[in-house]
């Protein structure tokens, strides 16, 4: 079973939120893949991470580069993990039928978002129920709080 963490936005978009949370894991010497809904958001996500708000830089590719057995974090539309990685991250609602192929799986939702919010309790409930260790973060004024 996979550790899953909600990432609760309320202070910064996802592509600024993910880029924090994939220096980490590359930092960390992990891999990791970025599943996006669909092919629009991974070119949003793509072009986002080669020109972040801060300064790192994150190595990463998609179907366009190819070679994704030598990026360290791959993103796509697909349920699939070419690259070998044990971080799953899950943008703007979309899932996968993989959570427990990977260690660590990050849902970040937008806070702001009624919809956003309930289809990520729907998430929550659905890895609730297949046994997955669950952990909630919101962002607050001093950064990540871990919530109850």
């Amino acid at each position: 079973m996979a550790e899953i963490g909600f990432y609760h936005l309320t202070r910064s978009g996802v592509a600024d939120a993910l880029a924090r949370l994939l220096d980490k894991a590359i930092r960390s010497n992990h891999r990791a893949v970025v599943r996006c809904p669909n092919a629009d958001r991974v070119s949003a996500i793509d072009a986002a991470l080669w020109e972040p708000a801060m300064p790192i830089w994150l190595p990463h590719g998609t179907e366009a580069d190819g070679d994704a057995d030598l990026q360290p974090v791959w993103i796509t539309e697909r349920d699939e993990a070419p690259n070998g990685p044990r971080f799953l991250f899950l943008i703007d609602g979309a899932d996968s039928e993989r959570l427990d192929q990977y260690d660590r799986v990050f849902d970040l939702f937008d806070g702001s978002d009624a919809a956003a919010v309930q289809a990520a309790r729907q998430r929550w409930s659905r890895a609730k129920e297949a046994g997955h260790t669950l952990i909630y973060w919101r962002q607050g004024p001093r950064g990540w709080e871990k919530g109850a």
